[in-house]
């Protein structure tokens, strides 16, 4: 089992930025592919960016344009989003998952899911 506890969300004005972190503890850290999706109310819950278990390989969406960075920090058995640019359009509930292999749609056998945190942008 890995459970994993997202954290950072918050409300900024757009424009601005957040860091997204998310806790994994459980099995080893490193096993594991990250990922980052986001879902708004009345919405499917959509691809952000994924890392690959060393942290070399990353995958973005589209709609990310070069604002988002996604991280590892293994020592720390963290994964990270730096969120700059923000736009109303960015808010979201943000999900941490973990997974077998990142890929530029998420992460393959996304086996666990954290509980998400708010991001709200205001225009």
């Amino acid at each position: 089992q890995v459970q994993l506890v997202e954290s950072g969300g918050g409300l900024v004005q757009a424009g601005g930025s957040l860091r997204l972190s998310c806790a994994a503890s459980g099995r080893t850290f490193t096993s594991y592919a990250m990922g980052w999706f986001r879902q708004v109310p009345g919405k499917e819950r959509e691809f952000v960016a994924s890392i690959s278990w060393s942290g070399g390989i990353t995958y973005y969406a589209k709609f990310v344009k070069g604002r988002f960075t996604i991280s590892r920090d293994n020592a720390k058995n963290t994964v990270y989003l730096q969120m700059n640019s923000l736009n109303a359009e960015d808010t979201a509930v943000y999900y941490c998952t973990a997974g077998k292999i990142a890929t530029a749609q998420g992460v393959d056998g996304m086996d666990y899911w954290g509980k998400g945190t708010l991001v709200t942008v205001s225009s």
